[in-house]
Protein backbone atom coordinates (compact mmCIF):
# COMPACT_ATOMS: atom_id res chain seq x y z
CA UNK A 1 0.00 0.00 0.00
CA UNK A 2 1.27 3.45 -0.29
CA UNK A 3 2.92 5.11 2.29
CA UNK A 4 0.71 7.02 3.75
CA UNK A 5 -0.25 6.97 7.25
CA UNK A 6 -3.77 5.29 8.70
CA UNK A 7 -4.91 8.57 10.64
CA UNK A 8 -4.20 10.94 7.55
CA UNK A 9 -5.36 8.24 4.95
CA UNK A 10 -8.70 8.47 6.84
CA UNK A 11 -8.81 11.82 7.62
CA UNK A 12 -8.51 12.64 3.84
CA UNK A 13 -10.69 9.67 2.55
CA UNK A 14 -13.49 11.67 4.66
CA UNK A 15 -12.82 15.04 3.47
CA UNK A 16 -12.90 13.57 -0.24
CA UNK A 17 -16.23 12.19 -0.15
CA UNK A 18 -17.17 15.41 1.44
CA UNK A 19 -16.32 17.21 -1.64
CA UNK A 20 -18.33 14.90 -3.39
CA UNK A 21 -21.17 15.00 -0.73
CA UNK A 22 -21.30 18.86 -1.22
CA UNK A 23 -21.44 18.63 -4.57
CA UNK A 24 -24.48 16.64 -4.58
CA UNK A 25 -26.22 18.59 -2.41
CA UNK A 26 -25.57 21.66 -4.11
CA UNK A 27 -26.82 20.06 -7.58
CA UNK A 28 -30.20 18.88 -5.29
CA UNK A 29 -30.64 22.48 -3.99
CA UNK A 30 -30.71 24.26 -7.39
CA UNK A 31 -31.82 21.56 -10.05
CA UNK A 32 -35.24 23.23 -11.34
CA UNK A 33 -36.76 19.44 -12.17
CA UNK A 34 -38.19 17.76 -9.65
CA UNK A 35 -36.28 13.94 -10.55
CA UNK A 36 -33.08 15.51 -9.41
CA UNK A 37 -34.37 18.14 -6.54
CA UNK A 38 -36.51 15.54 -5.20
CA UNK A 39 -35.97 12.47 -6.10
CA UNK A 40 -31.93 12.98 -5.97
CA UNK A 41 -31.67 11.31 -9.68
CA UNK A 42 -27.56 12.44 -9.75
CA UNK A 43 -24.65 12.31 -8.71
CA UNK A 44 -20.70 13.75 -8.41
CA UNK A 45 -17.59 12.01 -8.04
CA UNK A 46 -13.80 12.12 -8.72
CA UNK A 47 -12.02 10.40 -11.53
CA UNK A 48 -8.58 9.04 -12.34
CA UNK A 49 -6.67 11.70 -14.49
CA UNK A 50 -5.63 8.87 -17.33
CA UNK A 51 -8.34 6.09 -16.41
CA UNK A 52 -11.41 7.99 -15.36
CA UNK A 53 -10.90 5.19 -12.64
CA UNK A 54 -13.75 6.07 -9.65
CA UNK A 55 -11.81 7.50 -6.77
CA UNK A 56 -14.29 8.88 -4.80
CA UNK A 57 -17.81 9.30 -5.37
CA UNK A 58 -20.59 11.07 -2.95
CA UNK A 59 -23.04 8.65 -0.58
CA UNK A 60 -26.50 10.74 -1.82
CA UNK A 61 -25.93 10.03 -5.79
CA UNK A 62 -26.97 6.67 -7.73
CA UNK A 63 -25.00 3.50 -6.96
CA UNK A 64 -24.94 3.29 -10.91
CA UNK A 65 -23.93 6.16 -11.59
CA UNK A 66 -20.23 5.12 -9.66
CA UNK A 67 -19.33 2.80 -12.47
CA UNK A 68 -20.98 4.10 -16.10
CA UNK A 69 -19.57 7.55 -14.91
CA UNK A 70 -15.86 5.82 -15.20
CA UNK A 71 -16.89 5.40 -18.37
CA UNK A 72 -18.00 8.82 -19.44
CA UNK A 73 -14.49 10.21 -17.94
CA UNK A 74 -13.12 7.64 -19.95
CA UNK A 75 -14.86 8.91 -23.16
CA UNK A 76 -13.70 12.48 -22.06
CA UNK A 77 -10.52 11.96 -21.83
CA UNK A 78 -10.26 10.06 -25.19
CA UNK A 79 -12.03 13.08 -26.73
CA UNK A 80 -9.21 15.19 -25.07
CA UNK A 81 -6.87 13.50 -26.34
CA UNK A 82 -8.07 13.44 -30.12
CA UNK A 83 -8.33 17.45 -29.34
CA UNK A 84 -4.83 17.74 -28.06
CA UNK A 85 -5.33 21.23 -26.53
CA UNK A 86 -6.84 20.34 -22.83
CA UNK A 87 -6.96 23.13 -20.64
CA UNK A 88 -7.83 24.26 -17.21
CA UNK A 89 -10.96 25.77 -16.79
CA UNK A 90 -12.44 23.26 -20.04
CA UNK A 91 -15.95 21.61 -19.25
CA UNK A 92 -17.09 18.73 -21.54
CA UNK A 93 -20.77 17.96 -21.71
CA UNK A 94 -22.73 14.72 -23.43
CA UNK A 95 -25.54 12.23 -22.79
CA UNK A 96 -24.43 9.59 -25.38
CA UNK A 97 -25.39 6.52 -23.09
CA UNK A 98 -23.28 4.17 -25.61
CA UNK A 99 -20.12 5.88 -24.72
CA UNK A 100 -21.49 7.24 -20.85
CA UNK A 101 -23.89 4.45 -19.81
CA UNK A 102 -27.31 4.66 -18.89
CA UNK A 103 -29.46 6.87 -21.08
CA UNK A 104 -30.19 9.62 -22.85
CA UNK A 105 -31.59 11.75 -20.08
CA UNK A 106 -28.57 11.56 -18.11
CA UNK A 107 -26.55 14.66 -18.83
CA UNK A 108 -22.93 13.96 -18.14
CA UNK A 109 -20.34 17.48 -17.22
CA UNK A 110 -17.13 16.39 -16.81
CA UNK A 111 -13.97 19.22 -15.86
CA UNK A 112 -10.38 18.62 -15.55
CA UNK A 113 -8.98 19.69 -12.59
CA UNK A 114 -5.50 21.20 -12.53
CA UNK A 115 -2.86 21.78 -9.95
CA UNK A 116 0.35 24.02 -10.67
CA UNK A 117 -0.48 23.20 -14.58
CA UNK A 118 -0.69 19.57 -14.11
CA UNK A 119 -3.60 17.64 -14.59
CA UNK A 120 -4.67 16.50 -11.23
CA UNK A 121 -7.94 14.27 -11.84
CA UNK A 122 -11.45 14.87 -13.28
CA UNK A 123 -14.79 15.80 -11.18
CA UNK A 124 -17.64 15.13 -13.15
CA UNK A 125 -21.72 15.38 -12.76
CA UNK A 126 -24.50 13.57 -13.65
CA UNK A 127 -28.06 14.73 -13.53
CA UNK A 128 -31.42 13.09 -15.43
CA UNK A 129 -32.95 15.68 -17.13
CA UNK A 130 -36.66 16.43 -17.04
CA UNK A 131 -37.16 16.28 -20.71
CA UNK A 132 -34.07 16.10 -23.56
CA UNK A 133 -36.56 15.87 -27.06
CA UNK A 134 -37.38 12.84 -28.85
CA UNK A 135 -40.63 11.21 -29.46
CA UNK A 136 -42.00 10.84 -26.19
CA UNK A 137 -41.89 13.47 -23.23
CA UNK A 138 -39.57 12.28 -20.54
CA UNK A 139 -37.70 10.15 -22.66
CA UNK A 140 -39.11 6.38 -21.81
CA UNK A 141 -40.23 5.85 -25.45
CA UNK A 142 -41.17 2.28 -25.08
CA UNK A 143 -41.49 2.13 -28.90
CA UNK A 144 -38.55 3.45 -29.46
CA UNK A 145 -36.65 1.04 -32.52
CA UNK A 146 -33.20 3.28 -32.21
CA UNK A 147 -31.83 5.83 -30.22
CA UNK A 148 -33.07 8.88 -31.95
CA UNK A 149 -36.47 8.12 -31.52
CA UNK A 150 -35.55 8.37 -27.58
CA UNK A 151 -33.78 12.05 -27.20
CA UNK A 152 -31.50 14.51 -28.48
CA UNK A 153 -27.62 12.80 -28.65
CA UNK A 154 -25.01 14.81 -27.93
CA UNK A 155 -21.73 13.41 -27.91
CA UNK A 156 -18.53 14.61 -25.54
CA UNK A 157 -18.14 18.42 -26.91
CA UNK A 158 -17.20 21.33 -24.75
CA UNK A 159 -19.54 24.12 -23.08
CA UNK A 160 -16.52 25.75 -21.85
CA UNK A 161 -13.40 26.52 -22.90
CA UNK A 162 -10.69 28.08 -20.76
CA UNK A 163 -13.37 29.29 -18.26
CA UNK A 164 -15.84 30.61 -20.76
CA UNK A 165 -19.00 29.38 -21.50
CA UNK A 166 -19.90 28.25 -24.92
CA UNK A 167 -23.72 29.58 -25.66
CA UNK A 168 -24.01 27.66 -29.30
CA UNK A 169 -23.98 24.78 -26.92
CA UNK A 170 -26.39 26.10 -24.73
CA UNK A 171 -28.79 27.11 -27.46
CA UNK A 172 -28.32 23.81 -29.00
CA UNK A 173 -29.70 22.57 -25.81
CA UNK A 174 -32.39 24.72 -25.09
CA UNK A 175 -33.77 24.58 -28.97
CA UNK A 176 -34.30 20.33 -28.31
CA UNK A 177 -36.26 20.35 -25.03
CA UNK A 178 -39.89 20.84 -24.35
CA UNK A 179 -38.93 22.85 -21.14
CA UNK A 180 -36.09 24.66 -21.61
CA UNK A 181 -36.60 26.67 -18.57
CA UNK A 182 -36.18 23.23 -16.15
CA UNK A 183 -33.17 22.25 -18.55
CA UNK A 184 -31.23 25.30 -18.07
CA UNK A 185 -31.99 25.55 -14.70
CA UNK A 186 -30.83 21.79 -14.12
CA UNK A 187 -27.36 22.75 -16.36
CA UNK A 188 -26.36 25.79 -14.06
CA UNK A 189 -26.69 23.55 -11.18
CA UNK A 190 -24.29 21.16 -12.82
CA UNK A 191 -22.11 23.63 -13.34
CA UNK A 192 -22.15 24.81 -9.53
CA UNK A 193 -21.41 21.97 -8.08
CA UNK A 194 -18.51 21.72 -10.61
CA UNK A 195 -17.48 25.47 -9.32
CA UNK A 196 -18.01 24.02 -5.79
CA UNK A 197 -15.89 20.98 -6.43
CA UNK A 198 -12.81 23.00 -7.71
CA UNK A 199 -12.84 25.10 -4.62
CA UNK A 200 -12.85 22.74 -2.49
CA UNK A 201 -9.76 20.59 -4.11
CA UNK A 202 -8.38 23.51 -4.17
CA UNK A 203 -8.60 23.91 -0.42
CA UNK A 204 -7.77 20.65 0.39
CA UNK A 205 -4.19 20.66 -2.13
CA UNK A 206 -3.40 23.71 -0.38
CA UNK A 207 -3.88 22.14 3.34
CA UNK A 208 -2.26 18.74 2.42
CA UNK A 209 -0.55 18.92 -0.67
CA UNK A 210 -0.62 17.49 -4.10
CA UNK A 211 1.59 14.44 -3.28
CA UNK A 212 0.20 13.68 -0.17
CA UNK A 213 -3.82 13.50 -1.73
CA UNK A 214 -2.60 11.29 -4.47
CA UNK A 215 -0.91 8.92 -2.44
CA UNK A 216 -4.66 8.81 -0.12
CA UNK A 217 -5.95 8.44 -3.71
CA UNK A 218 -3.30 5.25 -4.81
CA UNK A 219 -4.39 3.92 -0.82
CA UNK A 220 -7.94 4.16 -1.18
CA UNK A 221 -7.86 2.00 -4.28
CA UNK A 222 -5.34 -1.10 -3.01
CA UNK A 223 -7.42 -1.27 0.52
CA UNK A 224 -10.82 -1.70 -1.43
CA UNK A 225 -9.03 -4.36 -3.56
CA UNK A 226 -7.57 -5.92 -0.46
CA UNK A 227 -10.95 -5.85 1.47
CA UNK A 228 -12.97 -7.22 -1.70
CA UNK A 229 -10.26 -9.96 -2.29
CA UNK A 230 -10.74 -10.85 1.54
CA UNK A 231 -14.81 -11.19 1.10
CA UNK A 232 -14.48 -13.02 -1.66
CA UNK A 233 -11.85 -15.76 -0.16
CA UNK A 234 -14.13 -16.32 2.76
CA UNK A 235 -16.82 -17.64 0.87
CA UNK A 236 -16.99 -21.35 -1.00
CA UNK A 237 -15.28 -21.89 -4.29
CA UNK A 238 -17.94 -22.96 -7.07
CA UNK A 239 -20.30 -22.43 -9.78
CA UNK A 240 -23.68 -20.83 -9.75
CA UNK A 241 -26.45 -20.12 -12.51
CA UNK A 242 -29.44 -18.63 -12.34
CA UNK A 243 -31.96 -16.91 -14.88
CA UNK A 244 -35.12 -14.82 -15.41
CA UNK A 245 -36.88 -12.68 -17.87
CA UNK A 246 -37.93 -9.33 -18.76
CA UNK A 247 -41.79 -9.35 -19.95
CA UNK A 248 -40.90 -8.05 -23.74
CA UNK A 249 -38.72 -5.32 -25.30
CA UNK A 250 -42.55 -3.05 -26.15
CA UNK A 251 -42.01 -3.67 -29.73
CA UNK A 252 -42.12 -8.00 -29.72
CA UNK A 253 -44.24 -9.67 -27.42
CA UNK A 254 -41.58 -12.07 -26.18
CA UNK A 255 -40.20 -13.09 -23.07
CA UNK A 256 -36.00 -12.28 -22.94
CA UNK A 257 -33.67 -14.45 -21.38
CA UNK A 258 -31.25 -12.81 -18.54
CA UNK A 259 -28.85 -15.59 -17.35
CA UNK A 260 -25.85 -15.07 -15.67
CA UNK A 261 -22.66 -18.04 -13.93
CA UNK A 262 -21.25 -17.03 -10.76
CA UNK A 263 -18.15 -18.46 -10.31
CA UNK A 264 -15.54 -17.69 -7.08
CA UNK A 265 -12.16 -19.22 -6.93
CA UNK A 266 -9.90 -18.38 -4.24
CA UNK A 267 -9.87 -14.29 -4.28
CA UNK A 268 -11.43 -13.90 -7.34
CA UNK A 269 -15.25 -14.15 -9.21
CA UNK A 270 -16.47 -14.11 -12.41
CA UNK A 271 -19.89 -12.92 -13.86
CA UNK A 272 -20.43 -14.25 -16.89
CA UNK A 273 -23.83 -13.57 -18.84
CA UNK A 274 -23.37 -15.86 -21.86
CA UNK A 275 -26.71 -16.79 -22.80
CA UNK A 276 -28.23 -13.74 -22.39
CA UNK A 277 -31.33 -13.12 -25.09
CA UNK A 278 -29.63 -11.04 -28.32
CA UNK A 279 -29.68 -7.49 -28.84
CA UNK A 280 -33.51 -6.45 -29.13
CA UNK A 281 -35.45 -4.37 -31.51
CA UNK A 282 -36.96 -2.31 -28.15
CA UNK A 283 -35.25 0.01 -25.80
CA UNK A 284 -34.94 -2.68 -23.24
CA UNK A 285 -30.96 -3.20 -24.43
CA UNK A 286 -28.61 -1.41 -22.60
CA UNK A 287 -24.73 -0.58 -23.38
CA UNK A 288 -21.94 -2.22 -21.96
CA UNK A 289 -20.62 0.24 -19.91
CA UNK A 290 -24.38 0.27 -18.01
CA UNK A 291 -23.81 -3.52 -17.79
CA UNK A 292 -20.12 -3.76 -16.27
CA UNK A 293 -21.46 -0.87 -13.74
CA UNK A 294 -24.54 -2.95 -13.03
CA UNK A 295 -22.72 -5.84 -11.43
CA UNK A 296 -20.53 -3.46 -9.38
CA UNK A 297 -24.08 -2.06 -7.87
CA UNK A 298 -24.88 -5.91 -7.20
CA UNK A 299 -21.47 -6.54 -5.41
CA UNK A 300 -21.78 -3.44 -3.26
CA UNK A 301 -25.04 -4.44 -2.07
CA UNK A 302 -23.56 -8.26 -1.29
CA UNK A 303 -20.46 -6.66 0.20
CA UNK A 304 -21.78 -3.06 1.91
CA UNK A 305 -18.91 -2.57 4.00
CA UNK A 306 -16.67 -1.95 0.70
CA UNK A 307 -15.70 1.49 -0.27
CA UNK A 308 -17.35 3.18 -3.70
CA UNK A 309 -14.21 3.26 -5.91
CA UNK A 310 -12.75 1.35 -8.62
CA UNK A 311 -10.58 -1.24 -6.93
CA UNK A 312 -13.44 -3.10 -5.41
CA UNK A 313 -14.25 -4.18 -9.30
CA UNK A 314 -10.06 -5.34 -9.73
CA UNK A 315 -10.96 -9.32 -8.30
CA UNK A 316 -13.74 -9.23 -10.63
CA UNK A 317 -14.31 -10.21 -14.24
CA UNK A 318 -17.50 -9.34 -15.69
CA UNK A 319 -18.18 -11.13 -19.23
CA UNK A 320 -20.47 -9.38 -21.02
CA UNK A 321 -21.40 -11.42 -24.20
CA UNK A 322 -21.18 -9.58 -27.48
CA UNK A 323 -24.28 -8.66 -29.75
CA UNK A 324 -26.34 -9.62 -26.38
CA UNK A 325 -28.80 -7.03 -25.15
CA UNK A 326 -26.35 -6.19 -22.71
CA UNK A 327 -23.83 -4.81 -24.68
CA UNK A 328 -26.07 -2.67 -27.60
CA UNK A 329 -24.15 -0.82 -29.90
CA UNK A 330 -24.81 2.63 -31.09
CA UNK A 331 -27.72 3.65 -32.51
CA UNK A 332 -29.77 0.62 -30.40
CA UNK A 333 -32.08 2.05 -28.38
CA UNK A 334 -31.43 1.85 -24.53
CA UNK A 335 -33.99 4.09 -23.01
CA UNK A 336 -35.81 1.53 -20.89
CA UNK A 337 -32.22 0.50 -18.88
CA UNK A 338 -33.43 0.38 -15.64
CA UNK A 339 -35.66 -1.93 -15.99
CA UNK A 340 -32.66 -4.56 -17.50
CA UNK A 341 -30.43 -3.79 -14.99
CA UNK A 342 -32.89 -4.68 -12.11
CA UNK A 343 -33.44 -7.73 -14.06
CA UNK A 344 -29.10 -8.17 -13.80
CA UNK A 345 -29.07 -7.17 -10.22
CA UNK A 346 -32.08 -10.10 -9.65
CA UNK A 347 -29.99 -12.49 -11.11
CA UNK A 348 -26.89 -11.68 -9.50
CA UNK A 349 -28.44 -12.27 -6.27
CA UNK A 350 -30.43 -15.18 -7.36
CA UNK A 351 -27.03 -16.93 -7.84
CA UNK A 352 -25.11 -15.34 -5.01
CA UNK A 353 -27.88 -17.33 -3.03
CA UNK A 354 -26.98 -20.39 -3.76
CA UNK A 355 -23.39 -19.89 -2.91
CA UNK A 356 -24.37 -17.55 0.47
CA UNK A 357 -27.59 -17.03 0.84
CA UNK A 358 -27.04 -15.08 3.98
CA UNK A 359 -25.62 -12.64 1.63
CA UNK A 360 -28.20 -11.81 -0.17
CA UNK A 361 -31.72 -10.35 -0.07
CA UNK A 362 -34.76 -11.89 -1.96
CA UNK A 363 -35.96 -10.27 -5.44
CA UNK A 364 -37.12 -6.61 -5.08
CA UNK A 365 -40.00 -5.69 -6.92
CA UNK A 366 -38.15 -5.07 -10.46
CA UNK A 367 -39.13 -2.16 -12.13
CA UNK A 368 -39.27 2.05 -12.03
CA UNK A 369 -42.20 1.99 -13.75
CA UNK A 370 -41.58 5.28 -15.95
CA UNK A 371 -44.28 6.88 -16.20
CA UNK A 372 -45.08 10.12 -18.16
CA UNK A 373 -48.21 12.50 -18.43
CA UNK A 374 -47.80 15.18 -21.04
CA UNK A 375 -50.19 17.80 -22.52
CA UNK A 376 -50.77 21.58 -22.86
CA UNK A 377 -51.75 24.04 -19.75
CA UNK A 378 -55.10 26.32 -20.72
CA UNK A 379 -52.38 29.03 -21.99
CA UNK A 380 -50.82 26.83 -24.15
CA UNK A 381 -48.05 26.11 -21.99
CA UNK A 382 -46.57 22.49 -22.35
CA UNK A 383 -46.31 20.11 -19.26
CA UNK A 384 -45.00 16.35 -18.69
CA UNK A 385 -44.81 15.03 -16.02
CA UNK A 386 -42.25 12.40 -15.18
CA UNK A 387 -41.52 9.98 -12.54
CA UNK A 388 -40.48 6.99 -10.95
CA UNK A 389 -42.94 4.64 -8.36
CA UNK A 390 -42.07 2.40 -6.01
CA UNK A 391 -42.78 -1.39 -4.70
CA UNK A 392 -41.67 -3.99 -1.78
CA UNK A 393 -37.83 -4.58 -1.54
CA UNK A 394 -37.36 -8.47 -0.69
CA UNK A 395 -36.82 -10.08 2.36
CA UNK A 396 -33.67 -10.84 3.92
CA UNK A 397 -31.92 -12.99 6.75
CA UNK A 398 -32.37 -10.33 9.29
CA UNK A 399 -36.11 -9.43 8.75
CA UNK A 400 -39.40 -8.31 6.49
CA UNK A 401 -38.64 -6.55 3.31
CA UNK A 402 -38.96 -2.66 2.99
CA UNK A 403 -42.47 -1.83 2.25
CA UNK A 404 -42.59 0.94 -0.60
CA UNK A 405 -39.23 1.33 -0.95
CA UNK A 406 -37.37 2.64 -4.34
CA UNK A 407 -35.63 0.58 -6.90
CA UNK A 408 -32.00 -1.27 -5.39
CA UNK A 409 -29.92 0.56 -7.77
CA UNK A 410 -30.17 4.02 -6.74
CA UNK A 411 -30.39 5.92 -3.26
CA UNK A 412 -32.88 8.20 -5.30
CA UNK A 413 -36.32 8.99 -3.00
CA UNK A 414 -39.68 8.75 -4.88
CA UNK A 415 -40.95 12.39 -5.38
CA UNK A 416 -43.54 13.16 -2.94
CA UNK A 417 -47.02 13.43 -3.95
CA UNK A 418 -47.82 16.70 -3.16
CA UNK A 419 -45.02 17.99 -5.48
CA UNK A 420 -46.17 16.04 -8.52
CA UNK A 421 -49.57 17.83 -7.49
CA UNK A 422 -48.23 21.58 -6.94
CA UNK A 423 -46.05 20.99 -10.43
CA UNK A 424 -48.64 19.41 -12.56
CA UNK A 425 -52.62 19.21 -13.58
CA UNK A 426 -52.91 15.88 -11.90
CA UNK A 427 -54.46 14.73 -8.83
CA UNK A 428 -53.63 11.08 -6.67
CA UNK A 429 -56.90 9.67 -5.99
CA UNK A 430 -54.97 6.76 -3.97
CA UNK A 431 -50.97 6.69 -2.87
CA UNK A 432 -50.99 3.79 -0.40
CA UNK A 433 -49.75 0.39 0.21
CA UNK A 434 -50.93 -2.78 -1.86
CA UNK A 435 -52.24 -5.70 0.25
CA UNK A 436 -51.38 -9.26 -0.65
CA UNK A 437 -48.35 -7.86 -2.56
CA UNK A 438 -45.58 -9.66 -0.61
CA UNK A 439 -43.92 -12.93 -1.47
CA UNK A 440 -44.49 -15.48 1.31
CA UNK A 441 -41.40 -16.03 3.51
CA UNK A 442 -40.05 -16.55 7.14
CA UNK A 443 -39.32 -12.98 6.56
CA UNK A 444 -41.83 -11.85 3.74
CA UNK A 445 -41.14 -9.50 1.08
CA UNK A 446 -42.32 -5.74 1.17
CA UNK A 447 -45.40 -4.72 0.06
CA UNK A 448 -45.88 -2.80 -3.11
CA UNK A 449 -47.84 0.39 -3.74
CA UNK A 450 -50.91 1.36 -5.31
CA UNK A 451 -50.78 4.56 -7.25
CA UNK A 452 -54.48 6.15 -9.09
CA UNK A 453 -53.61 9.93 -11.20
CA UNK A 454 -56.34 11.13 -12.31
CA UNK A 455 -55.77 14.26 -15.12
CA UNK A 456 -56.96 17.66 -14.34
CA UNK A 457 -56.13 19.57 -17.46
CA UNK A 458 -58.38 19.12 -20.71
CA UNK A 459 -57.04 16.64 -22.50
CA UNK A 460 -53.23 14.56 -22.06
CA UNK A 461 -50.91 11.37 -23.16
CA UNK A 462 -49.79 8.98 -20.93
CA UNK A 463 -47.06 7.23 -21.56
CA UNK A 464 -45.71 3.69 -19.64
CA UNK A 465 -42.34 1.71 -19.27
CA UNK A 466 -42.62 -0.86 -16.99
CA UNK A 467 -41.79 -4.48 -15.87
CA UNK A 468 -42.40 -7.29 -13.98
CA UNK A 469 -46.11 -7.88 -15.58
CA UNK A 470 -45.54 -11.56 -16.29
CA UNK A 471 -42.40 -12.56 -14.50
CA UNK A 472 -43.15 -12.23 -10.71
CA UNK A 473 -40.09 -11.23 -7.95
CA UNK A 474 -38.49 -14.31 -6.79
CA UNK A 475 -37.90 -15.30 -3.49
CA UNK A 476 -34.74 -16.80 -2.03
CA UNK A 477 -34.16 -19.95 0.47
CA UNK A 478 -37.28 -21.10 0.16
CA UNK A 479 -39.24 -17.99 -0.16
CA UNK A 480 -42.30 -17.05 -2.14
CA UNK A 481 -42.91 -14.80 -5.72
CA UNK A 482 -44.65 -11.60 -4.91
CA UNK A 483 -47.30 -10.23 -6.81
CA UNK A 484 -47.19 -8.77 -10.71
CA UNK A 485 -46.84 -5.71 -11.70
CA UNK A 486 -50.56 -4.34 -12.58
CA UNK A 487 -51.47 -1.55 -15.00
CA UNK A 488 -54.59 0.04 -16.09
CA UNK A 489 -55.92 3.14 -17.72
CA UNK A 490 -59.26 4.82 -17.79
CA UNK A 491 -61.39 5.35 -20.86
CA UNK A 492 -64.90 6.56 -21.40
CA UNK A 493 -65.98 2.86 -21.51
CA UNK A 494 -64.32 1.79 -18.42
CA UNK A 495 -60.77 0.80 -17.46
CA UNK A 496 -58.13 -0.83 -20.25
CA UNK A 497 -54.68 -2.78 -19.68
CA UNK A 498 -52.14 -2.64 -21.91
CA UNK A 499 -52.29 -5.60 -24.81
CA UNK A 500 -48.11 -6.04 -23.71
CA UNK A 501 -48.76 -5.87 -20.06
CA UNK A 502 -46.43 -3.67 -18.67
CA UNK A 503 -45.94 -1.01 -21.41
CA UNK A 504 -47.84 1.41 -23.74
CA UNK A 505 -47.35 4.18 -25.89
CA UNK A 506 -49.81 7.44 -25.96
CA UNK A 507 -52.48 6.92 -23.82
CA UNK A 508 -55.05 9.35 -24.52
CA UNK A 509 -56.63 11.10 -21.65
CA UNK A 510 -59.37 13.47 -20.81
CA UNK A 511 -60.01 15.62 -17.66
CA UNK A 512 -61.26 13.34 -14.76
CA UNK A 513 -59.89 10.10 -16.31
CA UNK A 514 -56.81 8.62 -14.48
CA UNK A 515 -53.92 5.64 -14.70
CA UNK A 516 -53.45 3.29 -12.03
CA UNK A 517 -50.45 1.27 -10.81
CA UNK A 518 -50.30 -1.57 -8.50
CA UNK A 519 -46.54 -2.10 -8.31
CA UNK A 520 -45.57 -5.80 -7.08
CA UNK A 521 -43.80 -6.52 -3.50
CA UNK A 522 -40.80 -8.32 -2.87
CA UNK A 523 -39.70 -12.04 -2.77
CA UNK A 524 -39.91 -13.65 0.44
CA UNK A 525 -36.45 -15.03 2.53
CA UNK A 526 -37.23 -18.73 4.00
CA UNK A 527 -39.75 -21.00 3.63
CA UNK A 528 -43.28 -19.79 4.36
CA UNK A 529 -44.06 -22.36 7.64
CA UNK A 530 -41.05 -21.44 9.48
CA UNK A 531 -42.48 -17.52 10.01
CA UNK A 532 -44.53 -17.01 13.34
CA UNK A 533 -47.57 -16.97 13.37
CA UNK A 534 -47.93 -13.91 15.36
CA UNK A 535 -45.92 -11.64 12.63
CA UNK A 536 -48.58 -13.11 10.22
CA UNK A 537 -51.85 -11.96 12.81
CA UNK A 538 -50.27 -9.07 13.09
CA UNK A 539 -49.91 -8.44 8.90
CA UNK A 540 -53.56 -9.38 8.76
CA UNK A 541 -54.47 -6.74 11.76
CA UNK A 542 -52.77 -4.20 9.79
CA UNK A 543 -54.22 -4.80 6.32
CA UNK A 544 -51.14 -6.03 4.71
CA UNK A 545 -52.48 -9.72 3.80
CA UNK A 546 -55.94 -10.57 3.66
CA UNK A 547 -57.08 -13.37 5.95
CA UNK A 548 -57.86 -15.91 3.19
CA UNK A 549 -54.36 -15.34 1.76
CA UNK A 550 -52.52 -16.03 5.03
CA UNK A 551 -54.30 -19.19 5.60
CA UNK A 552 -53.12 -20.21 2.18
CA UNK A 553 -49.98 -19.43 2.28
CA UNK A 554 -49.08 -20.05 6.27
CA UNK A 555 -52.04 -22.23 7.53
CA UNK A 556 -54.07 -22.11 10.19
CA UNK A 557 -51.70 -21.38 12.85
CA UNK A 558 -51.78 -17.46 12.71
CA UNK A 559 -55.32 -17.56 13.96
CA UNK A 560 -54.03 -18.48 17.39
CA UNK A 561 -52.53 -15.17 17.59
CA UNK A 562 -55.10 -12.76 16.68
CA UNK A 563 -56.57 -10.15 18.72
Amino acid sequence: MSGIDPITLAVLAGRMEQIADEMDATLFRAAFNPIIAEAHDASHGLYHAATGDTLVQGKSGLPIFVGVMAFAVKAVIDKAAQDGDLADGDIYIFNDAHLGGTHLSDMRLVRPYFRDGQLFCYLASVGHWHDVGGAVPGNYNPAATDAFQEAFVLPPVRIARKGVINQDIIDILMRNTRLPQSAMGDLNGQLGALDLGVKRLDALLDEYGADTVRAALDALGERAEKLMRAELAALPDGRWEAEDFLDNDGITDRALLIRVALEIRGDKMVLDFAGTAPVTAGPVNIALPTAVATAYVAIKHIFPGLPANAGVMRPIEVRIPDGSLLSAAFPAPVGGYTETILRMIDVIFSAMAQAAPTRVVANAYGTINALSIAGKRANGAPWVMFSFFGGGHGGSPESDGLNHGNAPISTATIPPLEILEAAYPVMFRQWALRPDSAGAGAHRGGLGAVYEIELLEENARAFLFGERGRFAPKGIAGGGEAALNHFEYEQDDGWHAPPMTSKMLGMQLKRGQAVRLETPGGGGYGAPGDRDPAAVARDVALGFLSADRATALYGDAWKGSAQ
